[in-house]
């Protein structure tokens, strides 16, 4: 069921979560036959040290407010790294004006000097929203991958249509990457229309996507490297790096200089100037 404003995040969080941690990293003896993965709500409680009754009034939202010193051990126990721990505080202790921003979250629009850029520079970039909306792309991103004209949105392109699945040469790496960039960015927020007519429509249709957003991975969005195999040039091994700038996302790609792809990468600008003044 696609997660709305009335959903127990921070129950849901710390059940997939715990679902996630073994006895034997816990440090617990896994004899006998246990009924759910991971540890137990008991557990969870005894290694964080509280009682079981308020761990159970987390899980079930009856409590949603606990104190910095609650949320670090259980932080702790359930081995959460930094961005994990930061978004178990958000749903924790979200901002008092959290609703009313939800529902009137502004436009986004790109201003005319992201524009100018996006035209001026000799490798592919694009502009995405929080949602991972393409909002302006230039050619030679588009000739990269037609999925990031303005108007296509990254995470259903990479989880419903086949050919950016053919695109992507690790994609359930990339498709694991993104989901948990997603519910990173949505963070607390996620009564955001977009944000939740994206959810629903891709747990209805994209089994990866319902495993995945089940385990409620969180990571940033961050840049890196990432090949891809391209139809025409072939294979491309390109660097990726993400600028914000205000409110959206700056995305280019780029080879390393000389490189077998910075060729490949040339000979696409080529190819797309040239189908430009056919």
């Amino acid at each position: 069921m696609p997660e709305n404003a009335k959903t127990n995040r921070l129950g849901a969080y710390l059940k997939a979560r715990r679902g996630l941690v073994s006895p034997e990293q816990a440090g617990i003896p896994a004899g006998g036959i246990r009924r759910v993965p991971g540890l137990r709500r008991e557990e969870v409680a005894m290694l964080a040290g509280i009682s079981a009754d308020y761990y159970l009034r987390l899980e079930r939202g009856r409590d949603t407010h606990p104190s910095p010193q609650v949320l670090d051990a259980l932080a702790r126990v359930l081995r959460l790294d930094e961005t994990e721990r930061g978004y178990l505080f958000e749903l924790a202790a979200p901002p008092a004006r959290t609703r009313t921003r939800a529902r009137r979250t502004p436009s986004e629009r790109v201003p005319a000097r992201l524009h100018h850029l996006l035209a001026a520079v000799d490798v592919p970039a694009f502009v995405e929203g929080r949602t991972f909306d393409v909002l302006a792309a230039n050619e030679l991103a588009t000739a990269l991958s037609p999925r990031l004209r303005p108007g296509q949105n990254r995470l259903r392109s990479l989880l419903l249509d086949p050919e950016e699945q053919a695109f992507q040469k690790d994609w359930a790496t990339s498709a694991a990457g993104i989901i948990a960039a997603f519910r990173e960015q949505a963070g607390a927020h996620g009564d955001d229309p977009r944000f939740v007519e994206l959810v629903g429509e891709l747990s209805l249709a994209s089994g990866r996507f319902r495993e995945l957003w089940a385990r409620h991975d969180v990571r940033r969005l961050e840049g890196g490297t990432t090949t891809v195999l391209h139809p025409v040039v072939g294979e491309l091994r390109l660097h990726r790096d993400k600028l914000p700038v205000d409110g959206l996302l700056l995305v280019l790609y780029y080879a390393e200089a000389g490189s077998e792809s910075a060729d490949k990468l040339a000979l696409l600008a080529s190819l797309a100037g040239s189908n430009g003044r056919s």
